[in-house]
């Protein structure tokens, strides 16, 4: 039977629709961000173009501003460092539990949640003791009194708290897209490899871990460019105190824009993070390319 033939013009005009819809809801704001970056601007008055003013200030003369570029960078990383443990947790599912659908959905259960209960939920963990912080009170209680601190008011150790709730909550997140890759993997390849006495760890490095490279990347593309952009849980926690210790990109932009009404100046900022999100995506494509070439 002859397939039906479709002229471009057929096509262009079922595609238009959605990609002006896009273009609309993406590009559009992109563009007028950029734009107002190059304003002095409260939001609601009058604007004056100042050029690029604002980047030359945000660059140069804004304290807060690379430090919190440090933390966001810092958020990526340690949000790929769990990628890893993530597939190990993944293979053991698929290997030694006969029943592993529970426990994957176990996992996922915080990410489910809304980001202001489990920010409220872990506040209460990270509370002193004589509030009743379980962290501290178990620490006293196990005789590790020297361990315990005000962990959210503490500017040294305040975003590390933060990086370990981001960890906690995700972690089944990215269990679950690994172990759905680990699962489509066909079992008859494993019973090929056992027949040539490659299995476990030998099966993983040469079966497993090349046939989930492109999985791999979906993770981490997905926790570096949500981490870059971590906003709600940090205002829920910290509210980027205390004295800027726990900013990151996002909160120091919604600060200079809602709070200090420079509009302009947080415009810039979020102009700044479109490129590094871009920057970063390239970059992370580039690299698992040539990852699936090796593989392949």
């Amino acid at each position: 039977m002859n397939g039906m033939k479709v002229t471009a013009w057929t096509i262009a005009v079922f595609v238009l629709p959605c990609l002006l819809l896009y273009v609309a809801l993406v590009y559009v704001p992109i563009v007028v961000s950029f734009y107002s970056a190059t304003l002095d601007w409260n939001g609601i008055g009058e604007s004056k173009f100042v050029g690029l003013d604002n980047f030359k200030v945000l660059f140069t003369q804004d304290p807060v501003f690379w430090p919190s570029v440090g933390r966001t960078l810092m958020f990526a990383l340690f949000s790929m460092a769990e990628i890893p443990f993530a597939l190990f947790i993944a293979i053991l599912l698929s290997r030694y539990v006969r029943k592993p659908n529970f426990l994957v959905s176990s996992y996922f259960v915080p990410v489910i949640l809304s980001v202001v209960v489990i920010g409220q939920l872990w506040k209460t963990i990270y509370n002193p003791a004589s509030q009743g912080g379980m962290l501290n009170q178990l620490l006293i209680s196990a005789g590790l009194g020297e361990f315990a601190k005000t962990w959210l008011s503490d500017p040294h150790i305040a975003i590390f708290a933060l990086y370990f709730v981001s960890l906690w909550q995700y972690l089944g997140y990215h269990v679950l897209i690994q172990f759905t890759g680990v699962q489509n993997i066909p079992s008859e390849i494993y019973e090929a490899a056992r027949i040539d006495g490659a299995e476990g760890l030998t099966a993983d490095r040469h079966i497993t871990l090349p046939m989930v490279v492109p999985i791999f990347k979906i993770s981490i593309v997905l926790s570096v460019i949500g981490s870059l952009q971590a906003f709600d849980m940090i205002m829920v926690m910290t509210g980027g105190g205390p004295a800027h210790a726990t900013d990151v990109i996002s909160t120091h932009m919604y600060n200079m824009s809602f709070l200090s009404m420079k509009y302009g100046y947080g415009s810039a900022m979020a102009a700044f993070l479109v490129v590094e999100c871009l920057a970063a995506t390239l970059l992370l494509n580039k690299v698992f390319n040539k990852w699936e070439q090796k593989f392949s």
